[in-house]
């Protein structure tokens, strides 16, 4: 700012914030809304990226990062969903109504994009990981048709890809251990497992995943295979 001649306050009159905001900003090294960082970078005439490089990673909740960083780096995961479609898969306008329903509504376009940026750093990476996703047919049932179409279309796309396996669990299965909730297993690069599981306030790291393996293997085993997954989400009669 000093540089291009503004301070705190010119920088709030532009840019319509609050000076106090603007300070935290410089302060205390916080991220503005995605709009407030392109519109700062503008003023500056730096690029958003120059002055924010960490603002993907750091808008996630913090007691989300460890984990993002496993998943970054892991040779494989294993993922059971029973609510929604996992992070990775989902399209900007399924996450977005998503992140829209949940405590971070206020950020949720900016989370949006993180999540992108996330499955990108995951499945398009030079040598991504093998991914396999066992979803309650439950979750593909939850959402509005317009956008759960082209969800599926998005799924079914991915379920082409080589390292990525999607299977779902359907209804007539009935009751199974995976109901007590959605959790990820990460292979890593030193050879361990970790786990992931969510609650309603965060989420948890956990190195003891012999549990974990245990109900993956009896969802897994309950699920459909492959291409039977494929033509479900392919059919579009059964949609609610």
């Amino acid at each position: 700012m000093s540089e291009a001649g503004h301070t705190a306050e010119s920088v709030a009159a532009q840019i319509g914030v609050d000076p106090k905001t603007v300070a935290r900003w410089v302060t205390q090294d916080r991220i503005p809304q995605t709009r407030h960082r392109a519109n700062v970078a503008e003023l500056l005439r730096r690029d958003a990226e120059e002055l924010w490089p960490d603002a993907a990673r750091r808008r996630d909740p913090k007691w989300f990062r460890p984990w993002a960083e496993i998943e970054r780096e892991a040779l494989g995961l294993r993922w059971f969903e029973s609510a929604v479609i996992p992070g990775l898969l989902q399209t900007a306008d399924y996450a977005r109504a998503v992140l829209a329903s949940g405590p971070l509504a206020a950020d949720a376009e900016d989370f949006v994009e993180t999540r992108l940026r996330r499955q990108s750093a995951v499945l398009d990476r030079p040598r991504p990981p093998l991914v396999v996703f066992v979803i309650d047919e439950g979750a593909l049932r939850r959402g509005a048709p317009g956008v759960l179409g082209p969800q599926f279309d998005h799924l079914a796309a991915l379920a082409q890809r080589p390292n990525v396996m999607i299977h779902v669990l359907p209804l007539r299965a009935g009751l199974h251990p995976g109901q007590a909730g959605p959790f990820i297993i990460a292979s890593t690069p030193e050879g361990d497992d970790v786990g992931y599981l969510d609650d309603q306030a965060a989420g948890r790291i956990t190195n003891d995943v012999a549990p974990l393996w245990a109900v993956w293997d009896t969802v897994r085993s309950v699920a459909l295979p492959r291409d039977q997954t494929v033509e479900l989400l392919e059919a579009r009669s059964w949609m609610i």
